[in-house]
């Protein structure tokens, strides 16, 4: 482990490498069989089950219910709403095959579950009495990528995908923003990525919805990185699927729907966004590890010492004591590489001066603490520790952030500093086309928090209502 360190390219000389290289080195995943999928190892599901745990307990505060829907869609039912499969039709898995025998229907591997819980639905609703419904699902959904990367872009990946049905565009509208809150508060105060947020463009709004509402992150190397969005779909699917149901005042009506999502990806933005030149740094709420243990040397004193604070710990942190016989250099790396937060050292000239040694991952610095007076100083350390990972964070997105009124202003901005630059924009589709052929760019949101003034398109100069966020992005 303490070689593979060195293996890490540095993250300004190429930034690409050094994501793959913090991933594979801190133990994360490995490549599967299959071009686009990935196998996760124990560190890297860890991170996920506990985004997992903190996402469930908010959604079940909403009264969302966990369920399971099939993988396989029949090819008659997902063609039911056209736009919706315009918008997958070139990255979907078919089955035709089974055994030696030829299907009479193709099947699809889902790509999202909107057809099949809509279909559902169809059958389940049929009073203003069954809504609204409010089911979300944790499942893995398959994308056919031309081009890959672990967990940012992968043909299979895990995720969370909530739909709801209510009997009011209000209700709906609401429940939409309600979960676009819940997305914010996990990425500022349980992932640390200080997000922009709003509504989607016309052109980049989620195939078949009437709204798509956004959180947005920057990494470190200036490119943004959609983290997770809340659609508004109106009364849309509930039309082509013939979802309908009886009012108070005993007239038929469709219910009106959303669905929203976060997946694994957000794994790869903590990493570039938080991860430094010496391996990953994880935000200390969703750290497999919080607190490592390692003792310098087998001595029977500095083993007893070390399980009488992993006793203490555990009774509110996930602590590791490394027990195993690899050197104490080895184990130091190792914590490092992975991105434990807190790393009491350990050794007897310690426990006769009756005090450890504590290292904190993103300022990598030791301290000499008492032994006696060690549970209240992690317990603050900890705490600084995230402070200082997001304030790192929301001040280098402060300065990666930029405004411009002329495309001229717009490309001398993005060419030498990439990052969010706010706009004045039309919002019209075919301007937003030709802004991605000349930049390689595209609009990440309509801010919710920015003032909306009238002016003139920065790319067309037509007459203009919004500001928009443009960046390039993952």
């Amino acid at each position: 482990m303490a070689n593979q360190i060195e293996k890490i390219t540095p993250r300004d000389v190429n930034f690409s490498q050094w994501y793959t290289d913090v991933v594979k080195n801190a133990g994360l995943m490995e490549y599967g069989p299959v071009k686009g999928t990935m196998i996760f190892k124990p560190h890297g599901f860890g991170i996920w089950e506990l985004i997992q745990k903190f996402a469930d307990i908010e959604f079940k505060k909403e009264e969302v219910k966990n369920v399971y829907f099939p993988l396989l869609i029949p090819e008659k039912l997902f063609k039911v709403e056209k736009e919706h499969i315009e918008g997958f039709a070139p990255e979907l898995a078919t089955v035709t095959k089974v055994g030696d025998k030829e299907l009479g229907e193709n099947l699809y591997i889902r790509p999202t579950s909107e057809v099949l819980i809509a279909d559902f639905l169809s059958r389940e609703i049929k009073s203003y009495r069954d809504l609204p419904i409010k089911y979300n699902q944790w499942a893995n959904v398959m994308r056919w990528e031309k081009t890959t990367r672990p967990f940012l872009r992968s043909s299979e990946f895990l995720w969370q995908e909530g739909h709801t049905f209510h009997a009011s565009r209000e209700e709906a509208k609401k429940m939409t923003l309600d979960i676009l809150e819940i997305y914010k508060y996990i990425a500022n105060e349980i992932l640390l990525l200080p997000v922009i947020f709003g509504k989607k463009t016309e052109k980049e709004k989620f195939a078949g919805a009437k709204e798509t509402y956004t959180i947005e992150s920057l990494m470190y190397d200036g490119q943004a990185l959609q983290c997770g969005t809340s659609h508004y779909f109106e009364d849309n699917f509930s039309k082509v699927f013939n979802i309908k149901f009886q009012n108070k005042n005993q007239e038929e009506e469709n219910p009106y729907s959303t669905s929203w999502g976060i997946s694994t990806r957000l794994i790869g933005a903590i990493i570039m966004t938080h991860s430094d030149d010496f391996g990953l740094v994880l935000p200390s709420k969703i750290a497999p590890i919080q607190i490592s243990l390692i003792a310098i040397n087998d001595f029977v004193e500095v083993i007893q010492t070390c399980e009488k604070l992993k006793s203490m710990f555990e009774l509110k942190y996930r602590v590791e004591l490394d027990k195993t016989d690899k050197s104490f250099g080895f184990k130091i790396s190792e914590a490092e590489i992975k991105g434990v937060p807190i790393r009491i050292e350990i050794g007897p000239r310690d426990l006769k001066n009756g005090v450890a040694t504590v290292s904190r991952r993103d300022l990598r610095t030791k301290e000499q603490v008492e032994i006696e007076k060690i549970n209240d100083y992690i317990e603050k350390q900890i705490s600084e520790y995230d402070k200082n990972l997001y304030n790192k964070a929301l001040q280098h997105r402060k300065n990666l952030t930029f405004k411009a009124n002329t495309l001229e202003e717009y490309i001398s901005i993005i060419d030498k500093n990439p990052g969010y630059v706010l706009v004045p924009f039309c919002g019209e589709i075919e301007c937003e086309t030709d802004i991605k052929h000349k930049t390689s760019t595209n609009s990440r949101c309509i801010p919710s928090d920015i003032e909306q003034i009238n002016s003139i398109c920065f790319n067309c100069s037509k007459k203009s209502s919004l500001m928009v966020y443009f960046a390039r992005a993952y």
